[in-house]
């Protein structure tokens, strides 16, 4: 089988993970199975450029000269969201010729702009996915997910999210037993779904400026399992239920009920993953009750059955 060239677009400015990551799963795989893929990386005008931690990468070639790829990667950064309008434009009429078109974090930008992402569903960096559905409405971003696939274009979140996109596309070609050694030479865990959240639910809201909400929050966070009703959170911090409903909300970005569920999801994915016990105990410890209150969530969030969600996403077990 003929190698699958892997070309990355670079270009001053960009984040130099969302190139190295990537491209290390690739050659990662190349090492395992010789000949897999070859990889390339073009600028421009074949000019080193300079990235935001400082480093200088020097490509292979110009973009000018570049074959056309099966993966082509297009990677985030500040200069992606300033893109030279020759890039937008060579990403244009390339981009559409490669086999998978990938961007990872702000790279979405450059595809968005070039018109690729009309009527396609994709993500990016959290913190850009609002001002990217501002800039093209004709683009359904989902602001959740780790990456999208949709079509022969996959777009995917900030820097380590590039990591899960390529084991994917490698345990696609490869297999997931190729893809797994690959995440265990890179001391990552190949476990996060495309639709995994970005983020934890600590993460996703913010700190609550006044002491006694942030001490709900970190209530909320170590016991999922209590009563969490607005209630019940508004008399532990001492406030009206509408008071502490409407400060809490203009304190962390989110409801209360919002917050609680995106806490009781995380608690019971990561139970999931990295224990044995059964679900029954899962869904109680994690503030569900029972196992079908926790089969809905999962459903609707995850889109798969916290049994399935188990099955493909908990490592194995090593002796």
């Amino acid at each position: 089988m003929a190698p699958r060239t892997v070309l990355a677009v670079l270009f001053d400015g960009l984040q130099s993970l969302d190139v190295t990551g990537p491209l290390e799963v690739f050659a990662g795989a190349d090492l395992l199975s010789p000949g897999a893929y070859r990889i390339r990386t073009a600028s421009l005008d074949g000019a080193p450029v300079r990235t935001t931690s400082g480093l200088t990468l020097v490509p292979d070639e110009s973009l000018a000269g570049a074959i056309d790829p099966d993966i082509l990667l297009v990677p985030g950064g500040p200069g992606s969201l300033r893109p030279d309008p020759r890039l937008v434009d060579w990403v244009r009429e390339r981009g559409p010729r490669a086999a998978r078109l990938v961007s990872v974090c702000t790279g979405a930008a450059v595809l968005a702009g070039a018109g690729l992402l009309d009527g396609r569903r994709a993500t990016t960096h959290w913190a850009y996915c609002d001002r990217l559905a501002r800039e093209h409405p004709a683009v359904e971003i989902d602001p959740d997910p780790v990456y999208v696939r949709d079509g022969h274009i996959s777009t995917s979140a900030g820097v380590t999210a590039g990591i899960d996109l390529a084991l994917a596309l490698v345990e696609e070609d490869l297999g997931r037993d190729a893809a797994l050694t690959i995440a265990r030479h890179l001391v990552v865990f190949l476990r996060r779904p495309g639709n995994q959240a970005q983020f934890s639910a600590q993460l996703a809201a913010q700190t609550a400026q006044r002491e006694p909400l942030r001490d709900v929050q970190r209530w909320i966070t170590d016991h999922p399992n209590a009563d969490l009703s607005v209630d019940t959170l508004a008399d532990r911090a001492r406030l009206s239920p509408r008071h502490f409903a409407r400060a809490f909300r203009a304190e962390t970005g989110m409801t209360p009920g919002r917050y609680v569920d995106r806490v009781r999801l995380e608690h019971a994915r990561r139970l999931l993953e990295d224990t044995a016990d059964g679900v029954e105990e899962i869904a109680r410890t994690s503030g569900y009750g029972t196992p079908e209150a926790m089969r809905r969530a999962f459903v609707r969030t995850l889109g798969t059955p916290p049994a399935e969600y188990r099955r493909r996403f908990r490592p194995a077990t090593t002796s």
